[in-house]
């Protein structure tokens, strides 16, 4: 049995996870996910049988007691091989660290993983209804545009470099509609600022219409979701939203809006690939 460990946020953790996962299933090993034994309970994953607090508390303590070996991908350069081979010599193993990556094997098994963490049905309807209900009275093709606005820990992660402000979102919305001119664009904004209002974003972004649902967490990830496209900056949340059903992905590496083109949407695997 391999415990997978992690203690960074919801999206962070379910990539972690997912690269063990997929490690285990390629070599017949039974992955359990000790973050989501406890925590986000609103994953499917959360209800199988192999996730659970009491496993939690198993790997948790027996790891503790030095009673379970760990395999850490702490640092960057941590010699994978080693660890994998530690992993392959022990039956049962706590797996920990960010730096745990098998890309291939996680596309492999990239279906299987998707639906491990499909959101539960009672926050995704709602939001299905709301998104329905914004856009009944259009008359054109739309497009549906997903917008992640990261602020809060942003402001400090990478020197700050990535917390953009409201005028630089709407320049990239701005730049978005002018590209699809024959499309009526609906902006979905998620944001983790609770100063950002819709009524701002429509003030600046007057040929786009604007929908800021207030959504927890799993309500904005699966908002995202269903959209046509994404844009925000560097973040493992827009990119698992990018991953249900390889929505293109436009990542927001600076301020400049004029650098956005169509060619610079990209699919998850390119952006998974490519984490900051």
């Amino acid at each position: 049995m391999i415990f997978a460990r992690d203690k960074s946020q919801m999206c962070n953790n379910l990539l972690q996870y997912a690269h063990v996962y997929a490690w285990g299933r390629e070599h017949g090993r039974k992955v359990i996910s000790m973050r989501f034994s406890y925590k986000y309970q609103y994953f499917h994953i959360c209800h199988t049988s192999l996730t659970g607090f009491l496993w939690y508390l198993f790997a948790k303590y027996m790891a503790a007691l030095r009673l379970l070996p760990t395999a850490n991908f702490k640092h960057s350069d941590c010699d994978r091989e080693a660890l994998e081979q530690k992993m392959l010599h022990h039956r049962h193993i706590v797996v920990s660290g960010w730096f745990v990556r098998y890309y291939d094997l996680f596309l492999k098994y990239r279906q299987e993983i998707c639906d491990l963490f499909r959101i539960d049905p009672q926050i995704t309807e709602p939001v299905k209804e709301k998104m329905k209900f914004s856009t009944l009275n259009s008359q054109l093709s739309i497009c549906r545009l997903g917008v992640h606005i990261r602020r809060g820990d942003y402001a400090t992660w990478n020197y700050g470099k990535y917390c953009f402000d409201d005028e630089t979102y709407a320049r990239y919305i701005n730049r978005f509609v002018a590209m699809h001119p024959n499309q009526e664009i609906h902006v979905y904004l998620s944001t983790n600022d609770a100063a950002v209002t819709e009524e701002r974003y429509q003030e600046l972004c007057p040929q786009a219409h604007i929908h800021h649902l207030h959504g927890n967490a799993p309500e904005d990830l699966f908002m995202l979701s269903e959209c046509d496209y994404l844009i925000g900056p560097p973040s493992t949340f827009s990119l698992v939203a990018a991953m249900y059903r390889d929505i293109p992905l436009y990542r927001m590496d600076t301020a400049n809006a004029e650098e956005m083109t169509a060619e610079g949407f990209k699919l998850f695997d390119y952006w998974f690939r490519n984490i900051v």
